[in-house]
């Protein structure tokens, strides 16, 4: 069995491993939500039933309660029409028809007796009354009233409506009383003639108070009397602090006439219902706390939960150990095995367990060290033929033009041109002291420059149309590319640009740096390249070398590969000045050294100038 065969065996018992243990997952996934579902909504069934049954039982509660309020407020507004009419209290009104001291006492003995029959019926609702005679400017009650007949107190009053108010002296809050007024006039109801009879009747918020208590006893709930902008009347046993942030509540949301809603006070949940009297215009309000009354309900849901959780942990847990026992060892192997794929054979697995995959492991190691031995001794093959071949594309750059120079001479020489003979030979021998430095791959930009000065100066000497201006920023000439780099890229201006056209034959040579890479441009103004013959040179950059292609560009363009990367190109476009451009791109090394500036043109006189 080969390695890619045991490979394929591995990974396909690993998948199916892995496969069983997601398959266990699912499984225990597969019977804990449906019966985790099926138990929320039931529970969610029951919480609404009850908290609807909870609801309504306390509207009817109160509702109920607020009937027995206006009920006897009802009984005290009757009574006191009846009462205004009594012969006795007609007679208290009357005109100078007392005869003589003893029926005048009579008449008030007879009057505060009936209203203190009327206000003993019961005790949980004591009334009080009062009977104010306008013409005699004379008061009867049936409790001790702290003022005698005052007038403006009756005019301020007698709104025809129930008042929650102090008897007119100013006491405390917790003297008030509700005072409903009504008078015998023909008169609308809430006017004085000036002879009137008045029957007033009220009671203290103490039978609020006793009406609340009663109804507290037989429920959950914790009621109050509420009106906005005044004091609210408590039952005897409230709780303050929940009372205080209840009616902060309701004064921003004012209650309508029977309302109910829950709240959140204290980072607990409150139904509050409230039911207005139809009388006092008050708010009969109450307040349950939820989490009390439907506490069990959460108490068992949550009791669920958790041993849900719990199996849940244990079913987890032993999905755990099977993972960590033999899931874990087969994925430590399938990553050793991937990392091999990818080519990393330096990988080596360990397990501190002394079981089957131990045994596993070992030979795998064993097997990841005879590949990686073979691996090196190839890889290092391939380094030295690498070598071999930039020294092979070097090799054929530089002997490149050196035959059309000799020539040169000679013609020179036959013509007895010494100045051009000489000239000739200090750049030829310039440019080839440099070229034929072969201890080192690499030079500076401004090595580089000065051997395309003394290239271009030979070639002005040979055609005197060239003209060249040379302008690289100083920061970018001490970079190290590859020696002989820009070299072949000029002569092919020079050849095939310059080269084929006969009006003018300039050459710019520029350079910038931006974004961590450096640019050289090398523009020309001959005839140029159409756009798919640009892009077909491009194309053929990218690809291996043809036996119909140039090997000068490509040579350069490997070389420039070779020496900085994938990220580093050749790339051909059309040039600002008409012709061909060819564009150098490079990264920038980590630690290169800022060179002087330098600014060459092309009336550079001789080359040993630039040596």
């Amino acid at each position: 069995m080969g390695f890619s065969q045991a490979f394929m065996f591995v990974k396909e018992r690993s998948w199916s491993r892995f496969s069983l243990f997601a398959k266990m997952n699912s499984l225990i996934i597969v019977l804990f939500v449906p019966i985790i579902i099926v138990y929320t909504y039931s529970n969610n069934v029951t919480f609404d039933v009850v908290s609807k049954e909870l609801q309504e039982s306390n509207t009817k509660q109160l509702t109920f309660l607020s009937s027995q309020i206006d009920s006897r407020i009802n009984q005290m507004m009757d009574f006191s029409v009846v009462f205004s009419r009594d012969p006795n209290v007609r007679k208290f009104n009357g005109l100078g028809i007392w005869e003589d001291r003893y029926d005048r006492m009579q008449t008030r003995f007879v009057i505060q007796e009936k209203m203190m029959l009327q206000s003993g019926l019961t005790d949980v609702w004591p009334s009080r009354y009062a009977v104010y005679s306008q013409q005699n400017k004379d008061v009867i009650s049936n409790y001790d009233k702290p003022t005698g007949y005052d007038e403006n107190y009756l005019i301020q009053n007698m709104s025809g409506k129930w008042t929650y108010s102090d008897d007119g002296t100013g006491a405390s809050s917790s003297s008030k009383a509700f005072y409903w007024f009504h008078s015998d006039s023909i008169a609308p109801q809430g006017t004085l003639t000036g002879s009137d009879l008045v029957v007033e009747a009220s009671f203290s918020s103490e039978n609020i108070q006793n009406m609340l208590d009663t109804y507290k006893t037989g429920g959950q709930g914790d009621p109050f009397f509420y009106h906005k902008g005044e004091t609210p009347i408590l039952n005897r046993t409230a709780d303050q602090k929940l009372t205080a942030e209840l009616i902060g509540y309701l004064d921003k949301h004012s209650p309508d006439s029977s309302t109910q809603h829950v709240i959140s006070l204290g980072h607990k949940n409150y139904l509050v219902s409230s039911v207005k009297s139809s009388y006092l215009e008050w708010y009969l309000v109450d307040v349950v706390p939820l989490d009390r009354i439907l506490g069990p309900i959460s108490v068992s849901r949550n009791l669920f939960y958790v041993s849900m959780l719990l199996l849940f942990v244990v079913g987890i847990s032993a999905s755990i150990l099977l993972y960590q026992n033999v899931q874990r060892p087969i994925k430590k192997l399938i990553k050793g095995l991937r990392r091999v794929q990818r080519g990393d054979y330096s990988v080596r697995l360990h397990s501190e367990d002394h079981n089957e995959f131990s045994f596993l492991f070992y030979r795998f190691n064993d097997m990841s060290h005879q590949i990686q031995d073979l691996i090196e001794n190839v890889f290092n093959e391939k380094i030295r033929a690498r070598e071999a071949t930039l020294k092979q594309l070097q090799a054929q750059i530089n002997p490149h033009f050196l035959y059309n120079c000799l020539g040169f001479i000679i013609n020179m020489a036959q013509m007895k041109d010494e100045e051009a003979v000489v000239s000739m030979a200090y750049n030829l021998s310039a440019y080839y002291r440099y070229t034929t430095r072969m201890e080192r791959d690499t030079a500076t930009l401004d090595d580089e420059v000065r051997l395309l000065v003394n290239y271009l100066d030979i070639q002005k000497l040979r055609n005197d149309r060239i003209e060249y201006h040379i302008d690289i920023p100083q920061e970018m000439l001490s970079y190290s590319i590859p020696r002989l780099l820009l070299q072949p890229i000029v002569e092919n201006s020079v050849i095939h640009g310059v080269g084929k056209s006969y009006s003018s034959g300039e050459i710019r040579i520029s350079g910038e740096c931006s974004g961590g890479e450096c640019r050289v441009y090398i523009d020309d103004d001959g005839p140029g390249l159409s756009p798919e013959q640009q892009e077909a040179l491009n194309r053929k950059m990218r690809e291996p070398l043809q036996e119909e292609m140039g090997c000068g560009l490509w040579n350069t363009n490997q070389r420039l590969i070779h020496q900085f990367g994938n990220h580093s190109a050749l790339h051909f476009t059309e040039s600002p000045l008409g012709g061909f451009r060819t564009e150098i791109v490079w990264e920038i090394p980590a630690q290169e050294e800022q060179p002087l500036p330098t600014n060459l043109q092309g009336d550079t006189a001789n080359a040993n100038d630039h040596c």
